[in-house]
C-alpha cells in the first residue's frame, strides 16, 4: 500500500483486512482507536483496492474484446441451426462494440480532465468569456429598466399576476399520468455512466473536511477524482439566500428561484400574450458555469471551503455543480444523513448499485438512522397549518381544480383528526385549550389510524400529492405574503380585519427596518419564524412516517397541559428496514469507528434484521499504538473512607456518596498535573453534586489545586469554555506554584463527550462517575425494549432489552474515556468509579486496548499508589 510514511503494523493489518473485505464484497465492522491513523488507513487501503480493480477491469475488457474479435463466425453444421448461430454471432459483435464504446467514453473523459489539468489557457479563456457575458447582461438589464420607466400603467396588472406563483398547478395523480420522466432533465450529463466509486460518509462537515485534507496529503491526493457533497446551508454562494439562515428557508428559496428560471423560458415564449412580472432567478445557477465547476472539482481534490470559494470566483453554484461531478468521481465525501435517507439520496443523484460505502464515526449509526426517520409535530403546528390551509383554500377556491380541492380537504381532515387525538379542536386557539387527560400514550400505527378515523384515507397518495404539488412551499409563500400570527384561528370577519391592520403595521415596520442597518436575527427567533411559517413541512414528515409498516414503528401521543404544548411523535423501532437497501445494493459496506464496542448491536439490530447473511459480515479490531505503560485504566470499587461506590438511582443522591466522590477528586487533583476531565451521567446530577460540594466547602478545597470549569448546556458556549480551560492549563504549567491545572466537569453524551480532543495536558486523567444508564422510565426506551424482546433471540440467557440497556451505557462510557489518548506519545489515566464495571458482562464491553490494561482495585489506597507512580 502506498503510504506517506512508514505505517504502524496495526495500520498495515487494517489496510489488508479492509482490502480483503472490499475484494470479497463483505459488510465489515472496523474498529481502530482514535490516534492510530484510521482515516489514512481507510484512504490508502480503499483507494489501493479501487485502483487495482479499475486496472483489472481494463485488462479483462481488453482480453475479452480481443477474444471476441478473434472468434470466427460459427459455421453451420448439418445439425446446427444457422439462425441461432447468426444470433450468437450478433450478440458477440454487440458485446465487442459495447466494450469499445465504454473504452472510448472513458478515454474522452480522461483526456478532457488531463487537458483541464494542464491547460491554464483554457481557464483564462473561460474566465474572460464569463466577464464579457456579465457585462452584456448588465447592459441588457439597464436598457430594459430604461424602457420600463414610462410603463407605470402596467403596475396594476402586475399586482394581479403577482400571486400566480401561489396557485397550485393542475394535479394529475400517477394513475392518469403515466409518463412524466425527462421533462426537466434537458441535461444529457445526468445520464452519464457512474464509474465504480467509494462513498465516504461521516457525521459532521468538519470531520469530512478533515478527511479531505488527509486525502490531499496522501499518495492518492494528486490523481483521485474526489467530490464533496453538502447541504445548501454549507454550499450556497448566493448571499441573498444564505441570509435566510434556516435550512428549510434556504432550500425553499433555492427551489423557487430554479422554478422561476424554468418558467422564465416558457414566459419568454408566450411574451406576446401577456406581460408577466419578472421574478428572481439565481445568477449562480448557470449550466455552463456549473459544468466548468464540475471539471475543476474532478481535476483537483477540494474540501467544502475550497469548493465554495471556487463557486464564488467563477459564479457557479457549488451545490449543483458538485452533483454533476458524481458520475465521474472515484471518491464521494458526504454527511451520512444524505446517504442514509433514501429520498435525499435519489434527489442528489447518488446511485449505490455495485458501489462501496464507508461509514466512519459509525458508533451511533443505529441512533442516527432512528432519528432521521422519526418525526414529531406539536399541537400548535397542527392548528396553525389547519388555519393557514383553510385561508389558502378560501382565497383561491375559484382558481383551484377539483383534484387540488379534494386533496386539500383531505389534508384539512387529517389535521382535524390529529388535533382531536390530542384532545383539542382545530377551530380554537391551541394555547388556550387545556388537555383533560395528560400523560403519554403509545399506539401501533394501525391502532392510531383506526382510532383517529383516518384509516379510509390513502396516505401514500396524500404524501405523493404533497411532494408533487409542492403545497407546503405554496402555502409558505402565501403566509409570507399575508403573514398570519401562528396561532390565530379565523372564525369571523372581525378577526380578518384585525389581521389586515396587523399586517399593514408589520409592513410599515419592515419598511423602516430596511432604512437602518440590517440586524441578523438570533438563531432562536429564526427557528420560531420557521416553525410559524411552515408547519406543513413538519407535518409532511409525520404523514410520511405513518406509511411505515405497522410492526416497525409506534406513535407516541404526548398530552401536556394545553393542546399547543402536546405532540404526536412517530418512533422508528426497526432502523434495519432503512439500512437494508444500502446493504443490498452495494458491492461492499464498511462501518468504521474509533470505538465500535459493543459490536453485538450492529450485528443483531442492524445487519441480521436487514437480512445480511452472517457469513458476509467480517469484524476487525486493533489495539492502540501507545506503549502499554502510557495508559492506566482503573476500576475503583470503594473510596478513601471505604464507602462502596455504586451510583444507582437509589444511592447516588445520598450525601455520603457525593462526599466520597468529592474526596476522590481532591486526592487525585493533588497528584495529577494538567487537566482532569470528570464525566457525570447527566446535567441534573452534575448540578446536584456541584451544589452539594459548594455547601460542604469541598469545592473550595478542589479550587485550591485546579480551576473548575463546567460544561455549558448551550452549544455556542462550548468553544469559549474549552479555550479558557486550555489557557488555564498552559498558564499553570509555565508558572508553577500551588495551582497545577484545571478540572472540567462534563456530562456523558454532552458536547464534550464526542468529537473533542483532550490530548496531552488537556486530559491527563478522565474520571467516569457511576454508570450512565439511560432513563429506563422513558416511554420510547420501554417500547424499544419490548420490541427487542419480541423480535430478537435471547443471547447467553440474557433478555435482549437488558443487553440494549448495558450496550447504550457502555457505548456512552467508551466514547467519553476515548477522549484522552489522541496520539502515539500521549499518556493518561482512566478511572471508572463504580464496582459494577468489574462485572464480566460490563467489563467485556470495554474497548479491547483499554480492557487488556485495566486493573480492578477494591480499595482506594492501592489505586492511589498506582496513580502516583
Amino acid at each position: 500500500f502506498p503510504f506517506p510514511y512508514r505505517p504502524y503494523s496495526i495500520q498495515e493489518q487494517f489496510m489488508q483486512a479492509l482490502y480483503g473485505a472490499l475484494e470479497a464484497g463483505r459488510v465489515g465492522i472496523f474498529e481502530s482507536p482514535t490516534g492510530t491513523g484510521k482515516s489514512l488507513s481507510l484512504i490508502c487501503g480503499a483507494l489501493s483496492w479501487l485502483r487495482d480493480r479499475q486496472e483489472r477491469r481494463r485488462q479483462e475488457e481488453q482480453e475479452e474484446e480481443e477474444a471476441l474479435l478473434l472468434q470466427s463466425p460459427e459455421r453451420a453444421g448439418a445439425e446446427q441451426d444457422w439462425v441461432s448461430a447468426f444470433v450468437r454471432d450478433k450478440e458477440r459483435r454487440d458485446r465487442a462494440h459495447r466494450i469499445q464504446e465504454e473504452q472510448i467514453r472513458r478515454k474522452k473523459r480522461e483526456d478532457r480532465l488531463e487537458q483541464i489539468r494542464h491547460n491554464v489557457q483554457l481557464k483564462y479563456a473561460a474566465k474572460r468569456k464569463r466577464s464579457e457575458e456579465d457585462e452584456t447582461k448588465r447592459l441588457l438589464q439597464l436598457s430594459k429598466e430604461a424602457l420600463s420607466q414610462g410603463a407605470g400603467a402596467d403596475a396594476l396588472d402586475q399586482l394581479d399576476h403577482n400571486e400566480e406563483e401561489l396557485i397550485l398547478a393542475e394535479y394529475e395523480s400517477d394513475e392518469e399520468k403515466k409518463v412524466v420522466s425527462g421533462l426537466e432533465e434537458d441535461d444529457e450529463d445526468l445520464e452519464e455512466e457512474h464509474v465504480t466509486k467509494i462513498y465516504y460518509c461521516s457525521r459532521t462537515h468538519s470531520q469530512l473536511s478533515q478527511f479531505v485534507h488527509e486525502v490531499q496529503k496522501s499518495p492518492f491526493g494528486k490523481d483521485t477524482r474526489l467530490v464533496s457533497l453538502g447541504s445548501r446551508q454549507n454550499l450556497c454562494v448566493n448571499e441573498e439566500v444564505r441570509r435566510l439562515g434556516a435550512l428549510q428557508l434556504i432550500n425553499d428559496r433555492c427551489m423557487e428561484m430554479q422554478k422561476n428560471k424554468h418558467e422564465k423560458k416558457s414566459d419568454e415564449e408566450n411574451e406576446g400574450k401577456k406581460r408577466r412580472v419578472s421574478r428572481a432567478v439565481c445568477p449562480f445557477y448557470s449550466y455552463e458555469q456549473m459544468q466548468f465547476l464540475r471539471d475543476e472539482v474532478l481535476v483537483e481534490v477540494k474540501d467544502i471551503e475550497q469548493l465554495v470559494s471556487l463557486g464564488r470566483e467563477i459564479k457557479a453554484c457549488p451545490y449543483y455543480g458538485s452533483r454533476y461531478a458524481i458520475p465521474a468521481a472515484q471518491l464521494v465525501v458526504l454527511p451520512y444523513q444524505m446517504l442514509l435517507h433514501e429520498p435525499t439520496r435519489s434527489a442528489a443523484g447518488i446511485k449505490l448499485k455495485d458501489q462501496v460505502v464507508i461509514i466512519d464515526e459509525a458508533h451511533n449509526l443505529i441512533d442516527t438512522i432512528t432519528c432521521i426517520h422519526s418525526a414529531e409535530v406539536s399541537g400548535s403546528q397542527l392548528c396553525c397549518a389547519h388555519s393557514q390551509l383553510s385561508q389558502y383554500m378560501e382565497r383561491y377556491r375559484k382558481r383551484l381544480k377539483a383534484k387540488n380541492l379534494m386533496y386539500i380537504k383531505q389534508i384539512l381532515y387529517l389535521l382535524e383528526r390529529f388535533v382531536a387525538m390530542l384532545g383539542g379542536n382545530v377551530n380554537q386557539n391551541p394555547g388556550c385549550q387545556t388537555v383533560s387527560q395528560t400523560g403519554t400514550v403509545l399506539r401501533s400505527i394501525n391502532d392510531f389510524l383506526f382510532q383517529s378515523q383516518i384509516d379510509n384515507i390513502n396516505l401514500f397518495k396524500v404524501q405523493r400529492y404533497c411532494e408533487k404539488s409542492l403545497i407546503s412551499r405554496k402555502l409558505f409563500g402565501f403566509v409570507e405574503r399575508y403573514g398570519s400570527p401562528a396561532t390565530a384561528v379565523r372564525n369571523n370577519k372581525e378577526n380578518q380585519k384585525l389581521d389586515g391592520l396587523q399586517n399593514f403595521l408589520l409592513s410599515l415596520q419592515q419598511g423602516s427596518d430596511k432604512e437602518g442597518t440590517p440586524q441578523s436575527p438570533p438563531v432562536e427567533a429564526e427557528n420560531n419564524q420557521l416553525r410559524a411559517a411552515s408547519p406543513l413541512m413538519q407535518i409532511e414528515g409525520f404523514l410520511s412516517a405513518l406509511t411505515n409498516a405497522n410492526q416497525d414503528g409506534r406513535i407516541i401521543l404526548n398530552r401536556q397541559g394545553t393542546v399547543g404544548q402536546s405532540s404526536l411523535k412517530f418512533l422508528l423501532l426497526n432502523p434495519a428496514v432503512h439500512f437494508a437497501k444500502v446493504v443490498e445494493e452495494c458491492h461492499a459496506v464498511i462501518i468504521a469507528g474509533g470505538t465500535m464496542q459493543p459490536v453485538a448491536d450492529f450485528r443483531e439490530q442492524l445487519l441480521s434484521c436487514a437480512g445480511v447473511d452472517p457469513a458476509r459480515v467480517v469484524e476487525f479490531s486493533c489495539g492502540h499504538v501507545i506503549p502499554p505503560e502510557n495508559i492506566l485504566p482503573i476500576i475503583l470499587c470503594s473510596g478513601p473512607s471505604n464507602q462502596q461506590l455504586e451510583f444507582t438511582y437509589q444511592t447516588r443522591d445520598l450525601p455520603q456518596m457525593m462526599d466520597e466522590t468529592g474526596r476522590i477528586l481532591c486526592n487525585l487533583c493533588n497528584v495529577i498535573p494538567g487537566g482532569v476531565v470528570c464525566f457525570f451521567p447527566s446535567y441534573e446530577y452534575e448540578k446536584q453534586v456541584y451544589a452539594h460540594w459548594e455547601k460542604t466547602g469541598l469545592l473550595t478545597r478542589l479550587a485550591a489545586k485546579k480551576k473548575i470549569f463546567q460544561e455549558p448546556k448551550k452549544a455556542n458556549q462550548v468553544e469559549q469554555v474549552l479555550v479558557e480551560y486550555a489557557k488555564c492549563i498552559k498558564r499553570c504549567s509555565q508558572a508553577g506554584g500551588q495551582m497545577t491545572g484545571a478540572l472540567l466537569l462534563s456530562v456523558v453524551g454532552g458536547k464534550m463527550s464526542e468529537g473533542i480532543n483532550f490530548s496531552d495536558d488537556l486530559g491527563r486523567c478522565v474520571i467516569m462517575v457511576g454508570m450512565p444508564y439511560p432513563n429506563i422510565k422513558s416511554p420510547e426506551l420501554q417500547e424499544k425494549m419490548a420490541w427487542l424482546d419480541k423480535t430478537m433471540p435471547r443471547a447467553a440467557g440474557q433478555a435482549p432489552s437488558r443487553v440494549l440497556i448495558e450496550n447504550l451505557c457502555m457505548k456512552a462510557v467508551n466514547q467519553s474515556i476515548g477522549r484522552a489518548i489522541r496520539h502515539q506519545k500521549d499518556f493518561a489515566s482512566i478511572l471508572l468509579l463504580d464496582h459494577r464495571y468489574a462485572r464480566p458482562a460490563i467489563f467485556n464491553k470495554l474497548p479491547q486496548w483499554i480492557r487488556e490494561r485495566t486493573q480492578v482495585k477494591p480499595t482506594f489506597g492501592s489505586a492511589f499508589a498506582e496513580l502516583r507512580k
